[in-house]
């Protein structure tokens, strides 16, 4: 995919006053990619998936997958969905020392340094970098300047300029990335904690981070690939936690956004846009936000779904002779095997927290998604369901907002087919939202 050619046809559009931007998937889910895939198979728009350092990394991540594997990963599933692999567009999400915050600037950055050159020679077409936290070395009572996140920035763009030119000489057909950077980068996964209000970042930190980011670009001898940062990430007051959601406030945002008439050749990437309406989204690309992120959100529906299609599972078979497959009970007691992921986002006591495994926006049930168990027990539930069409009344109980599109024959009475519908519901406010007006006014 030719990301450069697309985000500045993106950015003269919207000098010519289109309000366009496009989704970003930060997903592995298997069920979530298909889901995109089978969406936005018709769009007049490349399909954006971004996988984080946590989850792809050069150690393989916490999917077992390098950028490589990722890449093969997604390609695979698109043409499963008989999706144009020339549109799919890959990002990779908070690439930085995050993964190693806990070492010494040089280790965890010399890490950093291979991992963002790992995904560039994967071909991944799009970098957010992040040097936002702190080091091992760092002093923990002091905030990160501006100067020394830029600094680091600098550094693995280099390191990514020069994994690309390498991937030139070898006579690999590898575009170069386009970059995404900032110094106010919301917190991965959701916050952890209820805030009562989310401050949008200051212009004048903006326009300050902006600037020191120029400068290190320019110190560090890489001047053109500063042509190619298409996006700041910024906070402009969305957030989600476990049991609620901020949304879009844009009379907050005004001032912000107003950095963008001076910055004509960028937009604002929005991170932890989850569980947005559709007209904030459509609110935010019209105000310059125009990347938005959505992960744990899909996720969520994805879990939505296949608790549903459980109790269709048991409407059919329980008492039949059929092993079920015990989907929620199976997740939950791989939850509770290993506490690692959800431990530090679920508090209360023991019926809270069970609670929260099963209904939280924070959604950390997604980390469990690959566990053996889950897997076959995910497998079991489409083995049984998949095998006749899913009676009316039941869609009618479990599948409400599809019912309609199955008796317009436009959707398969299959398990599969309305999985992905259900999640691919939860997905088209954001491709409604990016594709500009004429597209909203469709929708609405």
């Amino acid at each position: 995919m030719d990301s450069v050619g697309f985000f500045r046809r993106m950015m003269e559009r919207r000098q010519q006053g289109a309000a366009v931007g496009i989704p970003s998937i930060c997903s592995a889910s298997g069920l979530v990619l298909q889901s995109a895939f089978a969406l936005m198979r018709h769009a007049a728009m490349p399909l954006l998936i971004e996988s984080t350092a946590s989850q792809v990394n050069q150690f393989g991540g916490y999917t077992g997958m390098r950028p490589k594997d990722f890449s093969e990963y997604a390609l695979r599933l698109a043409g499963e969905e008989s999706f144009p692999a020339e549109r799919l567009m890959l990002g990779g999400d908070h690439l930085g020392p995050l993964p190693w915050m806990d070492r010494p600037e040089k280790e965890a950055m010399g890490l950093a340094a291979d991992l963002v050159a790992e995904y560039v020679q994967a071909g991944y077409d799009k970098i957010h970098i992040d040097t936002s936290m702190r080091l091992g070395d760092d002093n923990p009572r002091l905030p990160l300047s501006d100067a020394v996140i830029a600094r680091r920035g600098a550094f693995l763009c280099e390191a990514a300029e020069r994994a690309h030119a390498a991937c030139g000489k070898e006579g690999a057909r590898i575009n170069p990335p386009v970059y995404v950077l900032g110094s106010e980068v919301p917190v991965p996964g959701g916050s952890r904690i209820a805030q009562d209000h989310i401050e949008p970042t200051s212009p004048e930190a903006c326009r300050a981070s902006i600037a020191a980011f120029r400068e290190a670009f320019s110190r560090q001898g890489i001047p053109g690939a500063w042509q190619r940062v298409i996006a700041f990430v910024v906070q402009p007051g969305v957030e989600f936690f476990a049991m609620g959601i901020h949304t879009y406030r844009p009379h907050e945002a005004r001032h912000l956004c107003s950095v963008l008439e001076t910055q004509a050749d960028m937009v604002f990437e929005g991170h932890s846009t989850d569980y947005q309406p559709t007209h904030c989204l459509r609110q935010m690309v019209r105000d310059g936000i125009a990347i938005l992120k959505v992960g744990p959100a899909l996720t969520f529906a994805q879990r939505e779904a296949l608790c549903a299609l459980e109790e269709i599972e048991k409407a059919l078979f329980c008492g039949s002779g059929h092993t079920l497959s015990d989907f929620s009970a199976v997740l939950e007691h791989a939850m509770l095997q290993d506490s690692s992921h959800w431990q530090g986002y679920y508090t209360g006591n023991i019926l809270d927290q069970k609670f929260l495994r099963r209904y939280s926006f924070s959604d950390r049930s997604r980390y469990y998604l690959s566990n053996k168990a889950v897997t076959q027990s995910v497998d079991r539930l489409f083995a049984n369901t998949e095998s006749q069409d899913i009676p009316l009344p039941l869609i009618s109980r479990f599948f409400p907002a599809q019912l309609a599109d199955v008796q317009s024959g436009t959707l398969r009475p299959q398990a599969s087919a309305l999985v992905k519908a259900y999640i691919g519901s939860r997905l088209s406010p954001y491709l409604a939202a990016a594709e500009g007006p004429a597209r909203n006014r469709r929708a609405s």
